[in-house]
């Protein structure tokens, strides 16, 4: 099962003392600044990027006092802390959980359950022959999706409840380290209805949050197994159609690229959109972590970034003032950047 403290004192063990306590809350929240969206990427933390979005500052205080509590952690800075010897040996001894995907497959996530939550009860109502029933989803999108489906499916309706059964059994059989109990009675058929998040919950005695987890994590394993395989999952396939591909750009920087695109500086598109340089150079760095293909040159000569780089590998660091202090020809923004295009290259 899926352990938030696992995960807590991975993503601790990852920053190693160089960001606060909370930048792991933000990036468990799934907040898309671009500090967080950096984080992700030079930790090598994206796969837990949005997973608990549910999570209140409250609640992550209260896991994390915990961890703290069992001497798991020690400080060694403002809101900054390390692992101790028995946090170390704590993570080796709990894996992680094996299919969460957060940064890839969050975005689409729920709208996923919401398609597989009523093609179940359709499914199993076509087999029960019952057409008097509540559909379990209100999403129009949803019930459009389907009715597509249907039409375009070559399974006869009778067949279609068997043989989407056939393959949840077969993906979940071959899933490794999951309870299908945590996806199985959340689901509504005929004259079932399926259980909410907190009844499923306390049926298997978890907390809501580490129910959360567990149910994410195997719609993850879900999703990832029709991926790899959709001629075996040819019904569970459907769920993965017209899909929005995860936009990790924030609105207010895909303003700026367009601007950027057609050719404005950095200091006038902050004046045409009447907002400080130092925001513009956020959604710089956005571009770096996000598009394959932006080039940092025009903001960062060659030879700044190999410094950069060096300095970085050889201090064991990704703290910006650490790199300043040894590089001062270099500004912030520059390090910002570099770290943001390449840091995780050469650190994971």
């Amino acid at each position: 099962m899926c352990e938030i403290e696992n995960i807590l004192l991975y993503c601790l063990k990852q920053i190693n003392g160089e960001r606060t306590i909370y930048s792991i809350y933000h990036l468990l929240n799934g907040k898309k600044s671009s500090q967080t969206l950096q984080d992700a990427h030079l930790f090598s933390l994206k796969r837990y990027f949005r997973i608990l979005e549910p999570l209140t500052r409250e609640s992550f205080d209260e896991i994390f006092n915990n961890i703290l509590s069992k001497k798991l952690v020690e400080v060694c800075g403002e809101q900054r802390y390390l692992l101790t010897t028995a946090g170390r040996e704590y993570l080796i001894q709990n894996p992680q959980p094996r299919y969460i995907n957060g940064w890839r497959y969050q975005p689409y996530t729920m709208l996923v359950w919401e398609r597989l939550s009523l093609l179940v009860q359709v499914a199993s109502n076509f087999t029960f022959q019952e057409t008097k029933y509540i559909p379990i989803q209100k999403n129009i999108e949803v019930h459009n999706w389907l009715k597509e489906i249907l039409k375009s499916n070559t399974i006869p309706k009778q067949k279609l409840g068997e043989s989407l059964f056939l393959e949840l059994v077969d993906c979940l059989e071959q899933a490794k380290d999951i309870k299908p109990s945590v996806l199985v009675f959340r689901l509504t058929g005929n004259n079932r209805i399926g259980l909410t998040p907190l009844q499923t919950a306390n049926m298997l005695n978890m907390d809501i949050h580490q129910y959360h987890l567990a149910f994410i994590n195997i719609l993850h394993c879900l999703i990832q197994s029709v991926e790899e395989q959709p001629d075996r999952y040819q019904v569970l396939s459907s769920l993965l159609t017209n899909l929005e591909q995860n936009d990790s750009l924030t609105l207010s920087s895909r303003k700026t690229w367009v601007l950027l695109k057609q050719g404005f500086t950095s200091e006038e598109i902050a004046g045409i959109r009447n907002l400080k340089l130092s925001t513009i150079e956020d959604h710089l760095v956005e571009f770096a972590l996000n598009i394959k293909d932006f080039s940092i040159h025009p903001y960062v000569e060659e030879e700044v970034q190999q410094k950069i780089l060096e300095i970085s590998k050889q201090e064991t660091t990704r703290q910006l003032k650490v790199i300043r202090n040894t590089l001062k020809t270099a500004s912030y923004f520059q390090i910002r950047l570099v770290l943001a295009k390449y840091g995780d290259r050469q650190w994971n």
